[in-house]
């Protein structure tokens, strides 16, 4: 299955009108009142819809086998469930959810019920739901489904635009924006009144239901890092991810290779986002016990690895590592011993690294305020933006496509095919 932008768009709105269809009848049959369950105005959770897409194009190579289908949608789909739980939070200073009382559970985002039903229904929308969809949607006339996908995403848009006011009180910047938004959720609430009526009335009739529990007590609100923080972390992981792997592979291939994802300095973007992310969101819980931090940090590296393999061989076209020849791996994007290293990489950073990298930033602001950390975010946005044209171009010289335009013979003299296997060696072109 190859789906174009016009199916994935397709596929990602339906997701999110069934999901919101599903939540709000579970919730309002629960709370005996009418519940929207979605962030938008609209009749769509768009996390389900944005999770479905990302099952469907981060696991089509393990269609086949039946077990790590379900394993990879188990550990996809509660990676995303636990990120979202700890955004949201962090946007609305409360839990969007709660599974606290359930057993197994992880901060009350997570909890093994759930991780296995969605690990149920992420593999019945890859296998079959992405096929029996888009057929039904292949009866309209291409020109119907262009309408439909290009009306889709426009009130898709204005719906969060009008979302993200509400949520960060802005509504007197755009008002006539709110406004929308504001009508939006009184069609909303008229349809989902109309839906829920009904099938809370047969659902009742056959499974009467107990009165809606109580609201978990509102935690208090979490010291948070900020975005200057999150990005000079970001900088010092992927310096330190550069070094570690590098002196990694001296130690057990006896070479010197580069592991930088630029081509300028030694830096893995992999692993600075991973030490950004991570610290972001475990930042909460960066004193609670090391098999924790371990734990979690397992899980999660594991199912950002495997995310960045898929997403850089789509974009560039190739792979840049590949663990194969490593028993109990994945596709050969992750292995089990791998992701047991991100675990401990999660206890060395939050037990000893963090506290002292943290005082080093504070003295790096102080000294230098805004100055360096705006000069560097000014180098490294265009050091990504030129490595990109650069593996661009070098996938293409691959495939014998000539230098038609002034950027890519600047990238041919620039960084040559020597140059890029220098900085690029494992870069397997597919």
């Amino acid at each position: 299955m190859n789906p174009t932008a016009y199916d994935i768009t397709l596929l990602f709105f339906t997701y999110s009108f069934l999901a919101w269809l599903a939540e709000t009848t579970v919730a309002t049959l629960k709370e005996k009142d009418f519940k929207n369950r979605g962030f938008a105005s609209g009749p769509f959770c768009f996390i389900y819809g944005f999770t479905g897409i990302l099952l469907t194009i981060v696991l089509q190579d393990l269609r086949s086998n039946v077990f790590f289908l379900f394993l990879g949608c188990v550990v996809v789909a509660t990676a995303v469930e636990w990120f979202t739980g700890k955004i949201l939070e962090g946007m609305k200073q409360k839990k969007w959810w709660d599974y606290s009382r359930k057993r197994w559970n992880l901060d009350g985002y997570i909890c093994l019920q759930y991780s296995l039903l969605w690990g149920v229904l992420g593999y019945g929308v890859v296998q079959y739901a992405n096929d029996i969809i888009l057929s039904l949607y292949g009866v309209l006339p291409l020109l119907c489904r262009q309408i439909m996908v290009w009306g889709l995403v426009a009130i898709g848009l204005l719906d969060l635009s009008g979302s993200f006011l509400s949520v960060y009180h802005m509504e007197k910047m755009l008002p006539r924006l709110f406004r929308w938004s504001q009508k939006m959720q009184q069609w909303t609430l008229a349809l989902g009144t109309r839906i829920s009526q009904r099938m809370e009335n047969r659902i009742r009739r056959a499974y009467p239901v107990t009165a809606g529990r109580e609201d978990a007590p509102e935690q208090e609100t979490a010291e948070r890092c900020t975005l200057v923080h999150l990005f000079w972390l970001f900088l010092i992981g992927a310096l330190l991810g550069d070094v570690v792997e590098t002196l990694f592979c001296r130690v057990t291939m006896g070479v010197w290779m580069s592991r930088s994802s630029l081509v300028w300095g030694p830096f893995s973007v992999v692993w600075g986002l991973a030490i950004a992310l991570i610290t972001a969101l475990l930042y909460r819980d960066r004193n609670k016990r090391e098999s924790r931090l371990f734990l979690v940090g397992t899980f999660l590296g594991g199912a950002y690895e495997y995310t960045c393999s898929v997403f850089t061989e789509i974009v560039f076209g190739k792979v840049f590592w590949d663990y194969s020849g490593i028993r109990f791996n994945l596709g050969g994007r992750i292995n089990l011993l791998y992701c047991f290293f991100w675990g401990i990489a999660a206890v060395v950073w939050f037990r000893l690294l963090y506290p002292h990298i943290a005082k080093l930033i504070q003295w790096i602001l102080r000294k230098t305020g805004r100055i360096l950390t705006t000069a560097l975010l000014l180098f490294i946005i265009v050091d990504i933006f030129v490595s990109v044209l650069a593996l661009i171009r070098y996938d293409s010289r691959a495939n014998g496509s000539p230098a038609e335009h002034r950027w890519e013979q600047i990238m041919d003299a620039c960084f040559d095919d020597s140059r890029m296997e220098r900085i690029y060696p494992n870069a397997i072109p597919q």
